[in-house]
């Protein structure tokens, strides 16, 4: 059996811990400094530090990541999704170290990756593709040209990556020049790679995908499809298996489509092929995600297929266990369980998980990279677990899944469970949008739900999590150790070889979130995260909420609005990694 290193954290990293020890895999987690007593690295048989705080020095880190590998003895490397599962280099520098790259061939990610090959391949292979620019952009003035002649609304999308980040919808020809340098900053942050391209953005589009798994050989098979409409800032909040509502003929149309556009670069592994869907019935192809998918669930549950067992069989060379799409048994829905706040408009709100109730009962699944206790960190993303529920039919799914939501208690962070509840009875989803009533589309909870919330008390703020690490002598041999610096400072400890403890866990107070001293001028940080950009000039006048800054925090920006009108001074600078509640600015 193989000795898997799993190149990732929290819930997903745990998911893979699991399937290696159901079918006989050693599993090797990775770490960062703020994740040492995460429940991925106490869960794996073996787990081994990646020293930093930052996602780029830790869980992105190729050459880290390899080490790790080495000094593991691992056999193979299975990257989870988000960070580098999408990472063309990535793939290709573990094959290069002699190690099993369980994910498509770097060919394959670098293909299908880049979203304006592959809607060549969707043209290719005839699927449905909406107008757009199959080329990366050059600048805002050819979005400005595409949109004069193609119409309103359009979509900007980063080439690269996924999850909804660096994509940006266009409703004004003066929002433009705007979005266009949002999405590509947030591409670089996100993916590493500042190319995008656009498209015509369908109106109130539902959002479906087709679960695909192949042999790397030609041979792909459609597992089963899926709806992911309910979404804010375009990253999904619930998903459904199968997606309700389709034709036999879309069905078929989208199963087939996915399954040829991948055969066309030899797909090997899991993966996804995601289209939107008109009010209209019209169609088109959206992108393909090489790895798997945070909905996954959905479709094992239905389709009765452990999508990270085969994955396995598929890298080992035990090829597909399926020769054709299976039928769906009953129907299954997954929410996911978010630190953010509806009431604020989903900002993000990392902190530490002081109560966890989890639900139980018949046809319920709970998959999580936390305990109570633990943090939800932020400087990773803002999911902390997903809640699955099977049943029957979709009517005894929903009513299981709002029984089961209701059970789950959370204290410590916010969480979007408010929302999902929302959802959940809402009539345009429960009714499918019959009787009259609009059904669910990808912009729907901000257009329609927002308005109903809350918002809810804030965590108090996280430290920052670093370690200090020295060299000590153990038995004659010089070793390193590391100890969280909080704890060092807290016993007087000096000097050693790595960093104190910095300013994320100092500012900002607790309770409500915010600097009590802060006056009715100042331009305070609604989340804590890194400040990327000033959009007022020092000295400017401002008008109150007129946006003044952008903040980049657990992966999504965040626009920071002025409070009152006048004089715009800018305190921090660009790059500062900031607290809620500390001021970026201030207004005279």
């Amino acid at each position: 059996m193989s000795r898997i290193l799993i190149a990732n954290r929290g819930e997903i990293a745990v998911r893979i811990i699991r399937a290696c020890a159901q079918h006989g895999h050693t599993s090797v987690a990775v770490y960062a400094d703020q994740d040492a007593d995460a429940m991925h690295a106490r869960l794996a048989d073996e787990a081994f530090a990646l020293p930093g705080t930052t996602a780029g020095d830790t869980y992105l880190n190729i050459d880290a990541i390899l080490s790790a590998a080495k000094a593991a003895g691992a056999d193979a490397v299975h990257p989870g999704y988000g960070f580098l599962s999408e990472n063309a280099d990535f793939a290709a520098a573990v094959e290069g170290a002699g190690l099993i790259w369980i994910g498509p061939t770097a060919d394959t990610i670098t293909a299908l990756g880049d979203k304006v090959t592959a809607r060549q391949l969707a043209q290719k292979v005839g699927a449905p593709l909406a107008p757009g620019i199959d080329r990366p952009l050059e600048n805002a003035a050819e979005v400005e040209s595409f949109a004069a002649e193609a119409g309103l609304p359009i979509i900007i999308k980063a080439a690269h990556g996924g999850g909804g980040r660096g994509m940006k919808i266009v409703h004004e020809l003066t929002e433009v020049a705007g979005a266009f340098e949002s999405a590509t900053r947030e591409a670089v942050e996100a993916f590493g790679r500042p190319e995008c391209f656009v498209e015509k953005f369908l109106e109130r589009p539902r959002h479906v995908e087709v679960q695909v798994v192949g042999d790397g050989q030609g041979r792909v098979v459609a597992v089963g499809d899926r709806d992911c409409s309910a979404q804010r800032r375009n990253q999904k909040l619930i998903e459904e298996a199968p997606a309700p509502g389709l034709t036999d003929e879309q069905r078929e149309r989208l199963h087939r489509s996915a399954e040829a556009i991948c055969a066309e670069v030899d797909y090997r592994g899991a993966g996804t092929v995601e289209f939107l869907l008109a009010a209209d019935g019209t169609m088109t192809f959206l992108e393909v995600n090489t790895r798997l998918q945070v909905e996954h669930p959905v479709t094992e549950v239905t389709s009765g297929v452990d999508l990270v067992a085969e994955q396995f069989r598929i890298a080992f060379g035990q090829g597909l266990s399926l020769e054709s799409t299976p039928q769906p048994v009953g129907h299954a829905i997954e929410l996911r369980i978010n630190a953010e706040d509806p009431g604020r408009g989903f900002l993000p709100t990392p902190g530490r998980i002081d109560v966890l109730d989890v639900p139980g009962g018949l046809g319920v699944r709970w998959d999580s990279g936390v305990r109570a206790g633990d943090t939800v960190q932020p400087a990773f993303d803002s999911l902390f677990a997903k809640l699955i529920v099977h049943g029957p039919d979709r009517g005894q799914a929903i009513a299981r899944t709002v029984t089961a939501a209701k059970e789950l208690h959370v204290e410590g962070p916010a969480t979007v469970l408010p929302c999902s509840l929302a959802i959940l009875t809402d009539e345009a989803f429960t009714g499918l949008g019959g009787n009259g009533v609009d059904g669910i589309h990808t912009q729907w909870i901000e257009a329609e739900l927002l308005p109903r919330f809350e918002t809810q008390e804030r965590p108090a703020p996280v430290a920052d999590g670093q370690m200090q690490r020295m060299s000590i002598e153990i038995d004659g041999r010089l070793t390193t150790i590391g100890l969280p610096a909080g704890l060092l400072a807290a016993l007087g400890s000096v000097g050693g070889t790595g960093q104190g403890s910095g300013p994320g866990g100092e500012v900002g107070g607790a309770g409500n979130g915010g600097a009590a001293s802060a006056s009715a001028g100042d331009v305070t940080a609604p989340v804590p995260g890194s400040l990327v950009d000033f959009l007022v000039e020092d000295g400017a006048q401002v008008a109150a909420g007129d946006e003044a800054a952008v903040l980049s925090a657990m992966k999504m920006e965040t626009r920071v609005e002025a409070p009152v009108a006048g004089t715009f001074r800018q305190v921090a600078a660009v790059g500062d990694v900031v607290a809620v509640g500390q001021a970026i600015a201030r207004v005279d």
